[in-house]
């Protein structure tokens, strides 16, 4: 299991509390970002979004491919996860860019390609906003362009989008023969497109049962495109506490609607452009991302428990959110990754023994 969290472009997560101790600014990520790397988290995600959902529109938003290439200048083992939406990004123009960051951080680029869902930011940001279906046929042809710059010496493709003749991209990225491609979505479309051409499926936070059909349904579907399995990663919000009341008292905090309504407009917004498998509830409302649902939540035996049974269900990657989030992914790297990791390296040498323990047996 590998360990990642959302860097708080927007401020924070937590929809009904508008100050989270976490501003919006370069100096906290960077800050951040530099202290994750000791307490043992491996990928960042950076999201995508001019205007800030979690606050309001009217609520600074970090940009994320400036975060992301000033970060790869600051970090060493940092794996950078860039959200980006094929609307807000010509795919040659993007490529290129892409493999330049992908220098500066000695291959640890991975993009996160994301369909957009907000028209009023699409709107007041002068980018075309297509209907559900067309975004991914978009998508479909944006990651064809990218895919062939970053392998081919040069490349052409014309389609109903994207029209690039002879393109000649050098440096290619370091990562060959491309940087992970990550993609998340519940609609028959994004199921069928991620499938065919990314390289790991990211989730919204849920129970591990209900992540583990998902696993098995998109593995059956990559089966008919590729051989190379996909990697799976989940969204959860973490609650690490002494005690289990303590851990529910913070949950009780944070779901509190009435204190905050600057991103229910929004949120809306999303839900209405969007094709998701269940229905929300006031929980997903307050935490982004359906974090809740994950059940990240309690002791540090409860919370590491929940994290082998993600692990058990196929889980790669865990994307975690908390808040505020420098003194609480502290608390999860050495409460629940620390001890992950011991237990990790205490059944390699278990297993390591037990087999030379076969070899000497059969020598006698």
């Amino acid at each position: 299991m590998r360990f990642g969290y959302w860097l708080p472009v927007f401020g924070g997560w937590l929809r009904n509390v508008d100050d989270e101790r976490m501003a919006a600014t370069w100096s906290y990520v960077r800050t951040l970002a530099q202290q994750s790397e000791r307490w043992g988290f491996d990928l960042t995600l950076i999201a995508e979004l001019n205007l800030n959902d979690i606050k309001g529109t009217r609520a600074p938003s970090l940009d994320a491919w400036s975060t992301a290439a000033s970060l790869a200048a600051v970090t060493s083992t940092l794996e950078l996860m860039v959200a980006v939406r094929p609307t807000f990004h010509e795919p040659a123009l993007l490529a290129k860019q892409a493999a330049n960051i992908d220098h500066i951080s000695d291959g640890r680029l991975t993009l996160n390609v994301v369909s957009s869902w907000w028209a009023d930011e699409a709107k007041q940001y002068g980018v075309r906003f297509d209907q559900h279906d067309e975004r991914y046929a978009r998508t479909r042809e944006w990651l064809t362009v990218v895919d062939g710059l970053w392998r081919e010496p040069e490349f052409s493709f014309k389609g109903r989008f994207y029209d690039v003749q002879n393109t000649i991209l050098e440096p290619k990225p370091s990562r060959q023969p491309r940087p992970t491609i990550y993609m998340g979505g519940e609609s028959p479309a994004a199921k069928d497109l991620i499938a065919e051409m990314s390289d790991a499926y990211v989730m919204h936070g849920d129970e591990p049962d209900r992540i583990g059909a998902r696993i098995r349904d998109l593995s059956e579907r990559r089966e008919r495109h590729d051989t190379r399995p996909l990697q799976f990663g989940v969204a959860g919000y973490t609650i690490v506490r002494d005690s289990h009341e303590e851990a529910m008292r913070e949950v009780s905090r944070i779901t509190d609607v009435k204190q905050s309504s600057a991103g229910y407009g929004n949120y809306q917004q999303w839900i209405s452009n969007t094709q998701l498998e269940q229905r929300v509830s006031l929980e997903d409302y307050s935490v982004s991302n359906r974090g809740l649902r994950s059940g990240l939540i309690g002791t540090p035996e409860v919370v590491l428990d929940r994290v082998r049974e993600f692990e058990a269900a196929g889980v790669d990657l865990l994307l975690l959110q908390c808040s505020p989030q420098l003194e609480e992914m502290e608390r999860f790297g050495r409460q629940v990754i620390a001890p992950y990791r011991r237990s990790l390296r205490t059944a390699e040498v278990a297993s390591a023994v037990a087999q030379e323990y076969i070899v000497n047996r059969q020598r006698f």
